[in-house]
């Protein structure tokens, strides 16, 4: 479902979205992972920063979240490997995408928890397949 320039595109979008952390020589899994766990505290701060009415940091985080599906998460996905689950992941990640830029034009919050919600099976299905001994070796 992943490209093998996974590497490259999961490294350049988490790198370039502030977080710090070594990438070299991460399974395909592990990147995956880390680009879901950024994605996921840029949500929670764009939320918390919607609750407290700030603007600036609101348009960041929002932000730093659509480059995370769109440079990093969508990027990496194979069509040709991954089938029908690859186009169902896109579809999904351009339909945040798209949730996310309504959220930051309207400030609405139901937008952006509706982005987390759907989201999250995604994210938790990432998290359980990765305590596979399979996973551990990709």
């Amino acid at each position: 479902m992943y490209t093998s320039s996974l590497n490259r595109h999961a490294a350049n979008a988490y790198k370039q979205v502030g977080v710090q952390s070594v990438v070299d020589g991460a399974s395909p899994h592990t990147l995956i992972q880390l680009l879901f766990d950024a994605l996921e505290a840029s949500l929670n701060a764009a939320k918390g920063a919607m609750q407290r009415s700030d603007i600036e940091e609101k348009g960041r985080q929002i932000g730093k979240s659509v480059r995370i599906l769109e440079e990093g998460l969508k990027a990496a996905l194979d069509p040709v490997q991954g089938g029908q689950i690859a186009e169902n992941l896109a579809s999904l990640y351009d339909y945040s995408i798209t949730q996310l830029t309504l959220a930051n034009v309207r400030n609405d919050l139901a937008l952006l928890e509706n982005v987390q919600s759907v989201l999250a099976p995604v994210m938790q299905g990432w998290r359980e397949i990765g305590s596979t001994p399979a996973a551990a070796g990709q």
